[in-house]
């Protein structure tokens, strides 16, 4: 390996395709196990690399020199091999205060607490203070290496107003996690959180229901990246080069979800949006029927729809909202329970095909609107949830090349 990163797990990361964008070498993904470690450090087969939990601060013993603003923070998260000697340096640093000025989010005179004590919380108790944080609290489930426990953030510490994640809470594939409840917090007004797989995860969708600030991980990853770039190859990224990178990453990963009522086109837009972008394509009705083995109009008749939006629910939650790079055509009535929404929203863009009544059709295909009368109750029903849930609403036409051209257009980075 001349360029890569390791770490435990890296199912998870995006930094082959980031680096891919910011410049022209092979960068490489290695899960290394902790006895792993030695071997792989001591051997030093690499040009340059990343380095990624938990080995932050292992790999420091192994380092000929380290840069002193990593010295200080106590982690390394880049490491170059200059003549066989291994040089570290921390960009995290820089990736998280991109973070929060691209956010918006100020530390200045805040009380702040980060969550975990690993060696991004190094980074992040290093960025507080830079900021002008008036007081920093490291969280921890054990109170250790100067941490309070959850318990004590939650009596003593009511009155935060930042807190930065930094622990692996909430990653892919654990996404319905949450490392803390945000409701204890009153006063708080700005989260960033360093994990990027989801795109929303648990708790920054929990801070944004609540009108707070919020921010996930993707921008200080490209920004952290574009840093260890210049350490890699040397030269100078811009911030216009990082911020288009970000829009980059960011829309390859997005995935395009369309609502609307039965009839409204959203398969057949879904799968030429599919085609023409190399994603994959996923019904949630279809999903729907390999779970129930038998036909929706079936099922319904069988079991209800209360039965039916239930198994609705579960697959959204189960096997559409950990997508990414997916075009997801969802049944007439998924946006019905809020959670569905949430969940379609942690990795996804909401476009609500809006087409006019006339032009739908009553289908025996689908119970709710088998005729037309009861197409126009449903239609009156739903426009209003539509259009108050979906991200972009598209008025569509009948003519499915314009709407899939509308929505790439919507989608360019």
């Amino acid at each position: 390996m001349k360029y890569g990163c390791i770490a435990a797990k890296l199912g998870h990361s995006f930094s082959r395709e980031i680096h891919a964008a910011l410049a022209d070498y092979e960068y490489e993904l290695c899960e290394i196990s902790s006895e792993e470690l030695d071997g792989f450090m001591t051997r030093r087969e690499f040009c340059a690399i990343n380095v990624t939990i938990p080995y932050k601060e292992a790999v420091i013993p192994y380092l000929d020199e380290i840069d002193e603003h990593a010295k200080t923070i106590g982690a390394v998260n880049t490491i170059v091999n200059r003549d066989g000697r291994l040089y570290g340096y921390n960009t995290d640093f820089f990736g998280m205060c991109s973070l929060l000025d691209y956010a918006g989010i100020s530390l200045h005179g805040r009380k702040v607490l980060i969550l975990g004590t690993g060696g991004t919380s190094k980074t992040a108790w290093a960025v507080a203070e830079a900021l002008g944080a008036k007081e920093v609290y490291k969280v921890s489930r054990t109170a250790k290496d100067g941490a309070i426990t959850y318990e004590d953030a939650y009596a003593l510490h009511g009155d935060a107003e930042i807190i930065l994640n930094t622990t692996p809470v909430g990653m892919y594939p654990n996404i319905y996690a949450s490392p803390i409840d945000i409701d204890r917090f009153p006063a708080l007004c700005g989260v960033a959180d360093a994990i990027y797989n989801p795109l929303r995860s648990e708790l920054i969708q929990r801070a944004e229901a609540k009108e707070i600030p919020a921010v996930g991980g993707l921008y200080m990853l490209v920004a952290q990246a574009a840093l260890a770039c210049e350490k890699f190859i040397g030269g100078k990224i811009s911030r216009e080069t990082i911020e288009q990178v970000y829009r980059q990453i960011h829309r390859s990963k997005e995935n395009i979800v369309l609502t609307g009522m039965p009839g409204c086109g959203k398969t057949t837009t879904g799968r030429e949006l599919a085609q023409k972008l190399g994603w994959k394509f996923i019904d949630t009705d279809d999903a729907i029927l390999a779970r129930i083995g038998m036909s929706i109009p079936e099922y319904f008749a069988a079991h209800g729809e209360a039965a039916f939006r239930q198994v609705e629910a579960q697959v959204i939650a189960e096997e559409i909202a950990p997508l990414t790079s997916a075009v997801i055509a969802t049944g007439g009535g998924a946006i019905l329970r809020a959670e569905n929404v949430v969940n379609l929203k942690r990795n996804g863009c909401i476009f609500f095909l809006d087409r006019p009544l006339e032009q739908i059709r009553p289908t025996v295909s689908r119970p709710l609107s088998m005729d037309r009368q009861a197409l126009e109750k449903r239609y009156q029903e739903r426009y209003p949830i539509y259009s108050s849930t979906c991200d972009v609403h598209i008025h569509t036409s009948h003519i499915r090349r314009e709407n899939v051209n509308t929505i790439l257009e919507k989608v360019k980075p």
